[in-house]
C-alpha cells in the first residue's frame, strides 16, 4: 500500500488514540490465567494485539467482542488447553516473549511461530532465563522462532537481565506465577512496569524496591475491570509532529502517562518543547491525563543510557524532530533498534538521507545534525509500523508531496493512524 503525504500548515484539534498496546498485551495475558470474567475497555485495535487474543482463543480461552471492548473468561494457572495448531504470534515479539513464560508451565506442548519479520528476531534472552527455571525451549538454529516448548514444572530463580527489557522481564515474571516460592528480576536500568502494576491489579503479590523484582509464586489472579489508557508510543508521532510544524497546537485525550513512559515527554520539555498536562488521575494503578503540545523551537540532545532504554521505540520519530531542532540529536547505546521489525538504525538514516537530511549511523545509535530542511521523498517503511509512522511525520515538514510504500505496516500498533493523521493535518 502506497501513502501519498503533502506538506501541513499546522496540527491543529483534538484527537483521542488507541489503547496502549504493552498494557493490551498484558491485560489479556494475565487475564486468561486469572480466575472469572475480565472486562478490557480501550483495547488496543493494532494487529499485534489481536496475535494474542488469537494465541488465547487457541489454548481454550473464551475470548468476547471483536473491537476495543473485550470479555475474557479466566480459566485460572491450570486451565490452558493443549491445541493441535501452531500458535501464530504474528509480527508481535511481545506475544511470542511474553506467552512464552505462560507456555514454559504447561502440561503440555506448545509451537509458537511468527511472520518473516519476526521469524529473524533471536529468542534467547528469553529462553536462558526459562531453561534456568526448568522449561525445555528448542528453536530454529537455536534461538529464532519457530520455538518449541515442552511444558514443565517450573522452580523459581533470581535472575538478573543481562540489558534492560520489559518484555524478557515480564516473561520470567509470568513463568514465576507457576513455580513454588519467591522469583526475583534485578534489572540494570528501570524498563516499563505495566507489568507489575497490572499483576498486583489481578492479586499477585509483588516486592519492588531498587530495581529488584520478587514475585510469590502461584497466587489467586482475580477477573477484573480494566480500561486501557491511549498509548504514549502512539501519541509520540502527533506530538512531534505539532512541534514540527509552525502554527500547531493539538491536544491529545486520555493518555497513559507512566513515569517509566514519561521520559519521552522531560526530554522534550528539556529542549523547549511547549507541553501541558492541564491533569492527572490514576486509573486501575496507571496515570493517565490529557497533553497539549504546541509547535516549539527546541534546541536538540543526547539520548543515551537508561534514556535511551526508556525511549527505544521513540527514537525513529525523535531522530525526524533532531533534524528540525537547532542542536541536532545524538542516539547512544541503542544496539537494541537493529533486532526490531527492521534494523532501524539504518532504516531511519537511509531514510532521511533520502529526504536530503544529513545523518550518520554508529554501531549503536545515530547522529542527526540540526537546522535541517525536508525535501519531498519516496520511503519504504520495510514491513515496520514505527518507521511508516515516523517518515509520515517528516513528510509533513517536506516541500512536496512525499510517498510511503508498505504503509499499511502501521497497521501492526495503530491501524487508525492514517485517518488519525488526516484529521489534525491542515
Amino acid at each position: 500500500m502506497q501513502q501519498f503525504i503533502s506538506p501541513a500548515t499546522s496540527i491543529s484539534g483534538e484527537i483521542a488514540l488507541p489503547g496502549d498496546k504493552s498494557i493490551s498485551h498484558r491485560y489479556a495475558l494475565i487475564a486468561s490465567i486469572a480466575e472469572g470474567v475480565t472486562r478490557i475497555r480501550n483495547y488496543s485495535t493494532g494487529a499485534d494485539c489481536r496475535s494474542t487474543l488469537g494465541c488465547l482463543r487457541a489454548l481454550g480461552i473464551e475470548v468476547a467482542g471483536d473491537g476495543t471492548e473485550l470479555t475474557i473468561e479466566g480459566r485460572g494457572l491450570a486451565g490452558l488447553r493443549a491445541t493441535a495448531a501452531d500458535l501464530d504470534a504474528g509480527n508481535s515479539g511481545s506475544t511470542i516473549r511474553m506467552l512464552s513464560g505462560i507456555l514454559a508451565a504447561q502440561p503440555f506442548r506448545s509451537r509458537l511461530f511468527g511472520d518473516e519479520s519476526l521469524s529473524r528476531r533471536p529468542m534467547g534472552r528469553v529462553m536462558d532465563p526459562l531453561a534456568k527455571m526448568g522449561a525445555h525451549i528448542t528453536a530454529r538454529e537455536g534461538k529464532f522462532p519457530p520455538l518449541e516448548i515442552d511444558g514443565a514444572p517450573l522452580h523459581p530463580i533470581e535472575y538478573r537481565l543481562p540489558v534492560p527489557s520489559a518484555q524478557v522481564k515480564t516473561c520470567v515474571l509470568f513463568a514465576g506465577l507457576f513455580a513454588d516460592g519467591v522469583t526475583a528480576v534485578e534489572e540494570p536500568v528501570r524498563s516499563r512496569d505495566h507489568s507489575e502494576i497490572a499483576l498486583r491489579e489481578f492479586g499477585a503479590e509483588l516486592r519492588v524496591e531498587r530495581g529488584r523484582i520478587e514475585l510469590t509464586g502461584r497466587p489467586r489472579l482475580e477477573g477484573r475491570e480494566l480500561t486501557v489508557p491511549s498509548d504514549l508510543s502512539s501519541a509520540a508521532f502527533f506530538i512531534v509532529a505539532a512541534l514540527l510544524i509552525p502554527g500547531s497546537e493539538l491536544t491529545i485525550r486520555g493518555v497513559g502517562l507512566n513515569p517509566t513512559r514519561s521520559a519521552l515527554l522531560d526530554l522534550l520539555v528539556g529542549m523547549g518543547a511547549n507541553l501541558r498536562i492541564p491533569q492527572l488521575e490514576s486509573r486501575n494503578g496507571e496515570l493517565v491525563g490529557d497533553i497539549v503540545v504546541r509547535h516549539s523551537a527546541l534546541k536538540g540532545g543526547t539520548v543515551e543510557g537508561a534514556l535511551t532504554a526508556a525511549l527505544i521505540d521513540e527514537i525513529p520519530v525523535l531522530a525526524v524532530l533532531g533534524a528540525a531542532t537547532e542542536e541536532g540529536l545524538t542516539v547512544k547505546d541503542a544496539a537494541e533498534l537493529r533486532i526490531k521489525e527492521t534494523d532501524r538504525i539504518r532504516t531511519v538514516v537511509d531514510n532521511l538521507r533520502r529526504m536530503g537530511v544529513e545523518a550518520e549511523e554508529l554501531p549503536d545509535g545515530l547522529v542527526v545534525p540540526g537546522r535541517q530542511r525536508f525535501r519531498a521523498a519516496e520511503f519504504d517503511s520495510h514491513g515496520d509500523h514505527r518507521i511508516a509512522m515516523a517518515f509520515a511525520v517528516a513528510a509533513l515538514a517536506g516541500d512536496g508531496r512525499s510517498v510511503i510504500h508498505g504503509a499499511e505496516a502501521a497497521s501492526v500498533s495503530f491501524p487508525e493512524f492514517w485517518d488519525t493523521l488526516a484529521s489534525v493535518a491542515r
